[in-house]
C-alpha cells in the first residue's frame, strides 16, 4: 500500500482556549503545518469534541478562526477522548487512503494521547507532533499533583519517541520538520523538540 498522511486537528474549540497552556503557539505550529499539508494534498481532518458547553452550533463548539475547516473538508464529532470510538474516523481515513496519521491538538494526556494510541491500533503510522499540541493550564504545582505542562508535554514527547509498537512508524516531529513524504525503513524515531 502506498504511503499517504493525514493531519489530525483534534478539539482546537473556541470553547477550550481558555483552559489551553500556550494557545497561541499551538495554533500557529497547527495553523503553518496545516497550511503545508493542504499544500502537499494531504487531507486535513478536523475533530471537534461534543459534550456540555461544546454544543454544535454553539461559539464554544466552533473550532478556532486560524483553523477553521474549509469547505469538504472532513470533519469528526466524538464524545470521548478516542476519536475513533463510535465516530467515523476510521471509515474517513481509509475513505482518503491514509496509512498514517498526523496527531495535533488538545489535550495532551487525554484526547491527543488517546487518539495517537488507537490509531496504531487501528494500523496507522503515527507522527506526533511535538510542538503541536497542548495540555491545560496547570493549578499552583506546590499544591497539586499535576506536573507543570511544559513537561506533561515534553514527557508524552518522550514516550512517543521510545513507543515500539508492531509493524508500525513512530514519529515524534516539530512541525517545521514534517515533510510529508514515507518514513524510509527501518523505522526510527526521530530527535523531536
Amino acid at each position: 500500500m502506498d504511503h499517504r498522511a493525514a493531519l489530525l486537528v483534534i478539539d482546537m474549540q473556541n470553547a477550550l482556549t481558555p483552559i489551553m497552556h500556550r494557545p497561541a503557539a499551538t495554533v500557529a505550529a497547527i495553523a503553518g503545518l496545516r497550511s503545508r499539508a493542504r499544500a502537499a494534498g494531504v487531507p486535513v481532518v478536523t475533530v471537534q469534541h461534543r459534550g456540555a458547553g461544546l454544543e454544535p452550533g454553539t461559539d464554544g463548539w466552533r473550532v478556532v478562526a486560524e483553523l477553521d475547516p474549509a469547505p469538504g473538508e472532513p470533519v469528526v464529532a466524538k464524545t470521548t477522548a478516542d476519536a475513533f470510538l463510535r465516530t467515523d474516523l476510521d471509515a474517513t481515513l481509509r475513505a482518503h487512503g491514509v496509512t498514517e496519521v498526523l496527531v495535533t491538538g488538545f489535550a495532551t494526556e487525554n484526547c491527543v494521547e488517546t487518539t495517537a494510541r488507537q490509531a496504531l491500533s487501528h494500523g496507522y503510522d503515527l507522527v506526533l507532533v511535538a510542538d503541536g499540541h497542548t495540555t491545560s493550564v496547570r493549578p499552583d504545582p506546590d499544591t497539586t499533583d499535576f506536573a507543570p505542562a511544559d513537561r506533561s508535554i515534553a514527557h508524552h514527547n518522550e514516550i512517543y519517541r521510545h513507543i515500539d509498537f508492531p509493524d508500525r512508524s513512530v514519529r515524534v516531529l516539530p512541525a517545521a520538520r514534517v515533510d510529508f513524504t514515507p518514513p524510509q525503513a527501518p523505522w526510527t524515531t526521530e530527535p523531536g523538540l
